[in-house]
């Protein structure tokens, strides 16, 4: 209830700053024309969100399946960790723009450097939840399989990886924030639809309305996905929720 009436002192103000011609409706068009956009380009929005809500999810699901993998070999093979580690946390430092186009060029327009890019951006944020969560499984739980002559895959599969599944959650919330910005970066570096190549549209043609409103789909595509893993989360791991 707070957080909608928060919400709605914003739209307001936000609303009374644009209605007083503090600043040009083409640089920031008032919430009521953002709603107008809404239901006149219902059609055009609606077409390109299925676009990028593909690429969303589909990228989001080679981020857990790669990124799952890479951490449970990582955790397993300290050989690997050794080798695999540094190179994960350096492929994070290289700008996405800069490697966009280059996607594009070797997958075309299609959905695959989309997916590709919101893969790239989403799975280290996973693989470092995850690893972290396996790092931290019940000590004395391992000793004791040990103790029963436990294989180290028993141990990994009965002990460390049901601990792990907090932290695979975790990092597939962190990436729920950045997967919107992802797709949107993959569409500007090459697409012929989605709601990043419609923003682009619409700016130079001074719909900048459209553009926010495209924007505020995402936005809310983001939060409805967050919401909905959340509350998988409290039905799937009920232990993980705090009883204070």
């Amino acid at each position: 209830m707070r957080a909608l009436l928060v919400l709605l002192v914003i739209l307001g103000g936000w609303e009374s700053y644009v209605g007083l011609g503090a600043i040009d409706e083409l640089l920031l068009p008032a919430p009521s024309a953002i709603a107008a956009a809404l239901v006149n380009d219902r059609a055009l929005l609606w077409s390109n969100f299925t676009v990028t809500a593909r690429e969303i999810a589909l990228g989001l699901a080679a981020a857990l399946v790669v990124g799952l993998a890479c951490a449970v070999v990582v955790h397993l093979f300290t050989p690997a960790r050794r080798a695999l580690y540094p190179l994960l946390v350096t492929s994070q430092t290289i700008p996405i723009p800069v490697i966009a186009p280059l996607l594009v060029v070797w997958f075309g327009y299609d959905l695959a450097p989309k997916i590709v890019i919101v893969a790239i951006v989403c799975f280290f944020p996973i693989v470092v939840s995850t690893l972290d969560a396996l790092s931290r499984s019940d000590a004395d739980r391992r000793k004791l399989m040990r103790s029963f002559g436990a294989t180290r895959w028993q141990t990994f599969r009965l002990v460390e990886a049901p601990a792990a599944l907090p932290g695979l959650v975790t990092g597939a919330k962190l990436s729920l924030a950045v997967a919107g910005l992802a797709a949107i970066l993959a569409e500007w570096a090459g697409s012929e639809n989605g709601l990043g190549h419609l923003v682009l549209q619409a700016l130079p043609q001074f719909e900048t309305a459209r553009a926010y409103a495209a924007v505020l789909i995402l936005a809310a595509f983001s939060v409805a996905l967050f919401g909905a893993l959340t509350l998988a989360e409290r039905r799937l791991l009920p232990w993980t929720q705090s009883t204070g």
